[in-house]
């Protein structure tokens, strides 16, 4: 007899299984928060919040209750800060234009003998730092220099016989400042200028109005954004300057900075005058804004057309080749064939190992600077434009605001968080491991470079957002329709289109850093050199013909972006930029 064999039915699934419990509960929990949160936001606002600090540091060490010393430098000195700061920033704003604007406006819409020439030379001035030129001219127009030793030999004076003008003053800063500083105007107002319509000046015309009539009421107004925001980029630079106004025996914020900082060993006072300092340029920075918020004037004509250009005859062709000959002459070929001259007779003693090594601190420095700020400005160039949101846009521009802080100011906003950094460490090591971790970042080359990223940034981003501006969105839908990631994206679309725009970026930065001073003198760490601190060592100490070696290398290698520079803007066109 079989007994039938019954297997036990299976049992239905659970129509709700119940959830983890524990660690797998807490393991999804936590792949879910990593899932949902947007790695390329936290990337930006992460770096920009980074980029940001030492500014922000500044500001929050300032709001600390004033001491002893800051009560002595505003009963003494505070006054002569300010007012030489702002005479300063004034008169170089003020001399920059009345060089920049003529040139640009006859480079751009006249033609006389040489124009095409000095289309790209008036920038030259922008290879040499100000400190440089300031080295030579005192070196030609002191009384032991070449220009009164000759007058003297010449007409048998004596020194109580004449007066000459005194170089180390301020006037004389103004306008060694003006001298190189002049090509910030120059390129934006010309620019500017070959953006205009010609319709427009053609109406003109034909309603009988002269070429200086057009210039003063119609070219100028349409120009006046381009020429607001190179004034102030002018000014920026004026009140960042070191080098110059240091040797010159000025007293203004960015020395008193030091003076405070090294001469009464106060963190809290230098963090006080740097903070005055940065109100100062984020002043002008508001008022650059609001004056091209107010702007009036515009033109509706074609932009592709370009005016004729305007013959000039007789005199005042040769008038307009002389003024743009002149802040060419004064501006760069004057002191380079200074320095030339200088290294001739000084190169086979100056010129020995310790210059090699200076020299590939310089390059190798400025190299590795420019690299780490393209990679950041390009995260943050392309990070912007994958999440074109508020708060991503707001951290990008505060990681701008770097570039309006002096050097000397973001030193002191990068030395205070990293020296409590080390304090920190160092007191955690001796309580613990009985042992003394010393400097570990400040003093140090990551020290100099967070400094230098922090400063130069905009240089790079701003090439990089022009490059990207350029290329339509509908490339990235298609290659992301294609199954490229965002960083496929990046790497095979984007990098291959702004190879342009990022070596543009990358000569730019790297000769920002090269020149760079004040930072450089105080973050680098001890026994470290480069070209910039051994040329103003050198300087300081009076051996003019020492330095310049170092100051020509220095020229030398920002020859190169600026030839780069003059011919983007010797192809501009209405409707190009040529910043681009």
């Amino acid at each position: 007899m079989e007994v039938a064999r019954t297997d036990s039915p299976a049992q239905p699934p659970h129509p709700n299984p119940p959830p983890p419990r524990g660690r797998e509960c807490s393991a999804e929990k936590w792949r879910a928060w990593v899932a949902g949160i947007d790695r390329w936001a936290v990337l930006v606002v992460g770096l920009a919040a980074l980029l940001a600090l030492p500014v922000f540091t500044v500001f929050l060490t300032a709001l600390q209750p004033p001491g002893e010393v800051w009560q002595h430098l505003a009963d003494t000195v505070l006054t002569d800060y300010l007012v030489n700061s702002v005479t300063l920033m004034l008169g170089v704003g003020v001399g920059t234009l009345l060089i920049g604007v003529p040139t640009a406006w006859l480079t751009a819409v006249c033609e006389f003998p040489g124009r095409r020439w000095f289309e790209w030379t008036l920038l030259l001035p922008m290879a040499i730092p100000a400190y440089i030129i300031a080295y030579t001219y005192t070196g030609l127009l002191d009384f032991a220099g070449p220009v009164q030793t000759l007058l003297r030999l010449t007409f048998g004076w004596t020194r109580q016989d004449y007066a000459f003008p005194e170089i180390r003053s301020l006037p004389g800063a103004m306008l060694m400042l003006a001298l190189v500083l002049y090509p910030y105007v120059y390129l934006l107002a010309r620019a500017a200028f070959l953006e205009q319509s010609a319709a427009v000046l053609e109406v003109s015309r034909s309603l009988g109005a002269g070429p200086w009539r057009r210039f003063l009421t119609i070219t100028l107004p349409l120009a006046r954004p381009s020429l607001i925001a190179g004034m102030s980029l002018v000014q920026m630079e004026a009140l960042a300057d070191y080098g110059t106004v240091q040797y010159f025996g000025i007293s203004t914020f960015t020395t008193g900075i030091f003076r405070v900082w090294f001469g009464m060993n106060d963190a809290t006072a230098a963090a006080q005058l740097a903070a005055l300092l940065l109100l100062f340029v984020l002043t002008l920075l508001v008022l650059e804004r609001l004056s091209r918020r107010q702007a009036r004037f515009h033109h509706t004509g074609q932009r592709t057309q370009r005016p004729p250009r305007l013959p000039l005859t007789g005199q005042r062709r040769w008038l307009a080749t002389g003024a743009c000959l002149l802040p060419l002459l004064l501006g760069f070929l004057i002191p380079a064939g200074q320095l030339i001259v200088w290294t001739w007779r000084t190169a086979p003693q100056i010129v020995d190992d310790r210059f090699l090594e200076l020299t590939v601190h310089s390059l190798g420095l400025a190299g590795g600077a420019a690299l780490l700020i393209l990679l950041l400005a390009l995260l943050l160039g392309y990070g912007q434009r994958l999440r074109p949101r508020p708060v991503v846009r707001l951290a990008v521009r505060s990681a701008g605001l770097g570039y309006a802080a002096p050097g000397t100011v973001l030193a002191i906003g990068v030395m205070l968080p990293l020296a409590v950094i080390d304090r920190t460490v160092d007191h955690w090591a001796r309580e613990w491991l009985g042992l003394s971790t010393g400097l570990l970042l400040s003093g140090t080359l990551f020290a100099l470079l967070f400094a230098y990223c922090a400063r130069f940034l905009p240089v790079a981003l701003h090439s990089v957002e022009a490059g990207l501006t350029r290329i339509r969105p509908s490339m990235d839908d298609a290659a992301r329709a294609l199954g490229a990631q965002p960083q496929g994206v990046l790497w095979r679309v984007h990098i291959p289109i702004l190879r342009g725009s990022l070596l543009t970026a990358l000569l730019l930065v790297f000769v920002d850093v090269l020149k760079e001073l004040p930072a450089t003198l105080i973050l680098r760490p001890f026994n470290f050199n480069t070209l910039a601190v051994r040329t103003f060592e050198l300087a300081s100490d009076e051996r003019l013909a020492d330095s310049a070696s170092f100051a020509l290398a220095i020229v030398l290698a920002g020859i190169g972006p600026v030839i780069l520079l003059s011919r983007a803007i010797s192809r501009a066109r209405p409707g190009h930029d040529p910043l681009s």
